[in-house]
């Protein structure tokens, strides 16, 4: 039996487009709550999440099996890159964007920065608060804006990769985090909320 540890994500790739279908298996386990939770950050609602990562796998599927996937080092990158051209394409059979609204189960609540944080008891209560207050601004940014920030703060990448993944030039990238942040600061002097993790 083929050890699928040893294996990179693109060796996985290239081993179901040869016919072994065990290794998209483990693709599959490798990339899915990565890809799911950046759905689900930009579209706000898990049902739809749900409908658009299946589709974004089924497409993954189809392009590997046309052979239309080459070996760049950059898998995760590249069913990325998919999953927004899924999502784009949603966005753009919608009437009008205002047809989604946040609503009380899609506020982002499986991102924890508890996760990440190392904190005491007394600073964690704080610093829930001040994601909580994160967490319901950012519900309310345009989509372009969310993913952005998403990509950029919650999966590390350069805006290089992000303009790559969305299709958009690095200024473009560069515009919506600078408005992202502007209407972020915004929300907060008019709510009068302060957003200061305590350490």
């Amino acid at each position: 039996m083929e050890n699928f540890n040893a294996l990179t994500d693109e060796e996985l790739a290239l081993s179901y487009i040869d016919g072994n279908n065990k290794a998209f298996d483990e693709l599959l386990a490798r990339n899915q709550d990565k890809l799911f939770s950046y759905i689900y950050f930009v579209v706000r609602d898990e049902d739809k999440a749900n409908d658009l990562f299946q589709e974004t796998f089924v497409k993954v599927i189809t392009k590997l099996h046309q052979r239309r996937y080459v070996d760049s080092g950059k898998f995760g990158a590249w069913v990325m890159r998919i999953a927004h051209n899924v999502i784009m394409d949603w966005y753009r059979e919608q009437k009008s964007r205002n047809l989604i609204e946040p609503t009380e189960t899609n506020d982002l609540s499986n991102l924890s920065m508890n996760d990440v944080l190392d904190l005491n008891v007394e600073n964690r209560y704080v610093n829930d608060q001040v994601m909580a207050d994160v967490k319901r601004m950012m519900n309310l940014l345009p989509p372009t804006q969310r993913e952005v920030v998403f990509m950029r703060f919650y999966q590390n990448l350069s805006f290089k990769e992000i303009a790559e993944l969305t299709g958009v030039s690095i200024n473009t990238s560069l515009g919506r985090m600078r408005y992202a942040i502007l209407n972020l600061r915004r929300m907060t002097r008019e709510h009068n909320i302060v957003l200061q993790l305590d350490n």
